[in-house]
């Protein structure tokens, strides 16, 4: 005898529970105020406070004053540009979006930074309609952005910037880090014909068009690189005489001065001295 409708029907029914994806858990924003997303899970990994004070971050006064600025803005409600710091390597620009985040949120209970990795920013959209609506205001941070696949590869960053036809989350804000101020490699295929290198081209500059507010970091000078290493070295009471000495051939050795070189030379200084460090 076959089996009767109904229970035919609830054996269908928690099959296809079964099937179902868990529903997403609401995040918990309380526990912590960095986080890592990942984009496969679309979970919130509490990350600890970044340590590095934003005084100490030398050379880039420029640069700081005005991305401070504008994080506070946003942090007051007020408008503000989603933000790219490109330039040098080593120039502080992570560090500086971080100290930032620091310095602005200890006045700004509200605020919350999510870095996102570079690999997941097809992801982008979702996150932001994850946080859209939220009591909480957030910097989402991708550092170290390009996008090496080329002009389609950077699709979905435009589309999350724009928002659609919902917009951007007004509670939102976008900063990303990237050597390259169009984000894109400058080579081009010109064997796919010149119409479609133009198209890539232009593809390049409308993503960093969307950015309101792009923060440029030349390279570092000796002037500065040695200020920089005086500075880190008076705050953490590293004496040594002959400082400037080591830490040019220490910039030497390591094939450029810069302000992350600079904060290396230091590490090695407070491991040599035997006096601990903030990061």
């Amino acid at each position: 005898m076959s089996e009767d409708v109904p229970a035919l029907l609830t054996r269908i029914a928690e099959a296809l529970e079964r099937l179902a994806p868990p529903p997403k858990a609401r995040a918990d924003f309380s526990i912590a105020r960095l986080y890592r997303y990942e984009t496969a899970s679309a979970a919130f990994i509490a990350a600890p406070d970044y340590g590095l004070a934003l005084d100490l971050l030398v050379g880039v006064e420029r640069q700081k004053g005005r991305f401070v600025e504008n994080l506070a803005r946003f942090a007051r409600g007020v408008p503000a540009n989603h933000a790219l710091l490109w330039g040098s390597r080593g120039a502080g620009k992570s560090s500086l979006a971080k100290a930032a985040f620091m310095a602005v949120g200890a006045d700004h209970p509200e605020l919350r930074m999510i870095e996102l990795d570079r690999d997941d920013v097809a992801g982008l959209p979702g996150l932001f309609e994850l946080l859209r609506g939220r009591p909480e205001r957030f910097v989402v941070l991708c550092d170290d952005l390009s996008f090496e696949e080329g002009a389609a590869a950077a699709k979905s960053l435009k589309s999350a910037l724009e928002g659609g036809v919902a917009g951007p989350p007004d509670n939102v804000l976008f900063v990303a880090t990237s050597n390259r101020r169009h984000l894109m490699p400058r080579g081009h295929d010109e064997s796919r014909g010149l119409i479609a290198v133009s198209e890539d081209a232009e593809e390049e500059v409308s993503v960093s068009d969307r950015f309101g507010l792009w923060i440029g970091f030349p390279p570092m000078d000796q002037d500065a690189y040695l200020a920089a290493v005086n500075i880190y070295a008076e705050r953490f009471a590293l004496g040594t005489p002959d400082l400037d000495r080591r830490a040019l051939q220490w910039a030497q050795l390591r094939g450029g001065r810069s302000g992350r070189v600079a904060w290396q030379f230091i590490r090695d200084l407070a491991g040599e001295q035997g006096v601990g460090l903030p990061l």
